[in-house]
């Protein structure tokens, strides 16, 4: 199985997202409670379980997992918010989508605009780049000595996943967003029945899970990857983090393939 891998992008991220880890659950925590307003029960909410996934992914704690369902359920005062998404442009014509959440239309628009100007980006209109995206489950594991090639292979094509890409450090499970839920359950399943079968040399001792979600969501990933000029890919990641700084910013998916980090 093969595909496109944007696993590398997410690394040169990591440690800008470890230090702005408050702000990554402050943001989860927005996207649960919209999940659970009307029905704040994962175990009948699909999609409420799925970001619950997301948010485990991330290493969200459980407290702010229910403080985010409790504000939904009424429980907790919280605003209500209101999912706007924005198509534009990069430096040298990339394609960016911009997933917001937000109580403020005005104020949104009038900030993803900004920052877009100010990084040689502009705002562009519905259906200007997102015919070159798909909306896809992308499910991302660990690889680590004990959960070799072919053993996750195997339980990925058993859960019903459409691909799974192989990098060194890490298994990427693409799904259709219809089956996203069943194979993120299915893998999750298998890590709890590897957990109880796996010898512990103390009497009580916790077993850590041998499947490990790095992340879990579905989301939009481009059909076509470009490469930027050199000059250019340094502005392009400015503009990124710009926009991902702004508070009602959820996700920022784009088609560009940055190089990886030395």
């Amino acid at each position: 199985m093969s595909g496109h891998s944007k696993w590398h992008n997410i690394q040169a991220k990591k440690g800008k997202a470890d230090a702005a880890r408050g702000r990554i659950f402050t943001k989860i925590g927005r996207e649960i409670a919209v999940a659970a307003k009307q029905n704040p029960n994962p175990e009948t909410n699909s999609k409420l379980a799925d970001i619950i996934a997301k948010a485990k992914a991330a290493n969200m704690p459980n407290d702010n997992i229910q403080r985010s369902i409790k504000k939904a359920s009424g429980e907790m005062s919280g605003a209500d918010y209101k999912e706007l998404v924005y198509e534009g442009y990069g430096p040298a014509g990339s394609a960016l989508i911009i997933n917001t959440l937000t109580d403020n239309v005005n104020r949104t628009s009038g900030d993803v605009r900004s920052v877009l100007g100010k990084h040689g980006g502009s705002m562009g209109s519905q259906g200007c780049v997102s015919y070159n995206f798909e909306n896809k489950g992308y499910i991302v594991i660990e690889r680590t000595v004990e959960l070799d090639e072919d053993t996750m292979t195997e339980i990925a094509l058993e859960a019903g996943a459409d691909d799974i890409v192989v990098s060194d450090d890490a298994y990427e499970i693409y799904t259709s967003p219809e089956t996203f839920s069943d194979v993120r359950k299915y893998i999750e399943s298998k890590n709890a029945e590897m957990v109880a079968n796996a010898p512990k040399t103390r009497r009580n001792e916790e077993v850590e899970d041998k499947i490990k979600f790095l992340e879990a969501e579905v989301a939009m990933i481009a059909n076509s990857k470009i490469a930027l000029p050199d000059d250019k890919v340094e502005t392009f990641e400015n503009l990124i983090d710009a926009l991902e700084e702004l508070d009602d910013v959820q996700n920022v998916y784009h088609n560009v393939d940055l190089p990886d980090e030395e």
